[in-house]
């Protein structure tokens, strides 16, 4: 499975709500791209910026979707939906559980030629994450010819992601140093619309 990572500055965030409603309205009605398996859209309100993380079977699906998400961006006004500033495309090497309602998304960056270590010495910190009071899912994601991570959290609440900092901060680290990485940025989001794919581990 691979995932599409799309970025956006937002627009006027006095119509937040309305876009959480269209892209409700079109997930619910199943207009997502075709081929889609699953999505995330997060949001930052205080920041005016989100994420949108759809899922794929492989990297051709998001591909072939393409003129798909250029048509939606392009029935929608940029100051509703906001300037879209980055597109990546990801492997997906875990998901499991369901979305809650907060999202901690945390960038790391590592060597290509270690890339297979990051991967494993990330697998072994999220069973322990996944064990933590309000933790309700992660999202495991990397690009093999960057090195790059995003490792998403998500949780019941933000109360229930921001009690569990100090721990989440040490796993982040122990991940990032026992591939030979770097944390890059951490994130916090409210996560706005949520269809999660398959488990996958």
């Amino acid at each position: 499975m691979h995932a599409r990572v799309a970025r956006f500055e937002s627009g006027d965030q006095s119509m937040t709500d309305e876009l959480i409603g269209k892209v409700r309205e079109r997930v619910d009605s199943g207009e997502p791209p075709p081929g889609a398996q699953g999505m995330l859209m997060l949001l930052d309100r205080d920041a005016g910026t989100s994420a949108g993380i759809t899922f794929f079977e492989n990297e051709q699906a998001i591909k072939d979707a393409e003129p798909a998400f250029e048509a939606m961006g392009a029935s929608m006004p940029e100051e509703l939906r906001g300037k879209r500033v980055s597109v990546e495309a990801y492997e997906v090497l875990f998901i499991d559980g369901e979305p809650g309602k907060a999202a901690r998304v945390s960038s790391l960056q590592g060597s290509p030629d270690n890339f297979d270590e990051a991967a494993k010495t990330t697998q072994e910190v999220l069973p322990t994450v996944r064990q933590m009071p309000g933790s309700t899912g992660v999202v495991s994601l990397a690009d093999r010819a960057s090195g790059r991570a995003l490792i998403v959290t998500l949780w019941e609440n933000e109360e229930a992601m921001r009690a569990g900092e100090e721990q989440a901060n040490q796993l982040r680290k122990q991940a990032a140093e026992g591939s030979g990485g770097e944390v890059v940025s951490v994130e916090r989001f409210e996560v706005a619309v949520a269809r999660m794919p398959a488990t996958v581990s």
